[in-house]
């Protein structure tokens, strides 16, 4: 199995922390979250992994495969992904954010998928957000899947019952599903790819028709869009000697 990291960004909300560094080498307990990731992905039976790089690509070099996105500045992630199509053309791959943290159990899950493009979400959701935010509304999205399949994605929830999951940012996709992305990136046009992020793409792809299948899981999972996510769960982790996000 083989996993793609799209790691091209900045991670400007990082402010300071990523001057000297991609986002995915700020650390969280002590070690850098690519290496979360590269564990993570490795424990859960994948052999091959690419990083798609961008900013200060330079940066990230180890065992691992590497491409750049040498527009990382004025596109968005789906133009990331594109730079890995020989990647994706060759068979099924595992796509990962990179300023997230998940288990390895997460991986061998969305795995199995029997979908062509498939997600994971999570049920516990509400947990996490309480520790990064006041009001987990206020940056929560909608989310709503039913036998094994997605209905709805990244609309503005006004109570918390329209958020049954959270998308966490990791993906798989089939030679078939990449070939359905490619598709839509085709009649897109170029423009309208570069300003296009994963949750708008999911929601095209459900306009069209297109299946994409959801796995669920329970927590163990941590995203790091801030220093302030950072600082939120280092303080937790500290506190308490097991927590439901607690991805190790």
């Amino acid at each position: 199995m083989q996993a793609i990291i799209l790691a091209a960004g900045r991670g400007s909300r990082m402010k300071k922390a990523t001057q000297d560094r991609p986002k995915c080498l700020v650390e969280l307990m002590g070690k850098p979250l690519l290496h979360w990731q590269l564990e993570a992905l490795r424990k859960g039976g994948v052999s091959d992994i690419l990083i798609v790089r961008g900013y200060m690509a330079e940066k990230l070099n180890g065992d691992f495969s590497t491409v750049d996105n040498p527009r990382w500045a004025d596109s968005n992630m789906v133009e990331t992904l594109r730079h890995a199509s020989a990647w994706l053309e060759k068979g099924s791959s595992i796509i990962s954010y990179s300023d997230i943290v998940y288990s390895a159990e997460h991986i061998k899950a969305l795995s199995k998928s029997e979908y062509d493009i498939s997600i994971t979400y999570d049920t516990l959701w509400e947990n996490l957000w309480k520790i990064r935010f006041e009001d987990p509304l206020s940056d929560a999205e909608t989310f709503r899947a039913e036998d094994g399949k997605l209905l709805e994605i990244g609309g503005k929830a006004s109570s918390i019952d329209e958020i049954k999951g959270q998308y966490m940012g990791l993906l798989r996709l089939t030679n078939r599903g990449w070939t359905i992305l490619s598709n839509l990136f085709s009649e897109l046009g170029q423009e309208k790819v570069d300003k296009l992020d994963m949750t708008a793409m999911l929601r095209l792809l459900l306009d069209r028709g297109i299946e994409i299948g959801v796995v669920s899981v329970a927590g163990k999972w941590a995203e790091a869009d801030s220093m302030e996510d950072i600082a939120a769960y280092e303080n937790t982790l500290s506190q308490v000697k097991e927590w439901s996000h607690d991805w190790r």
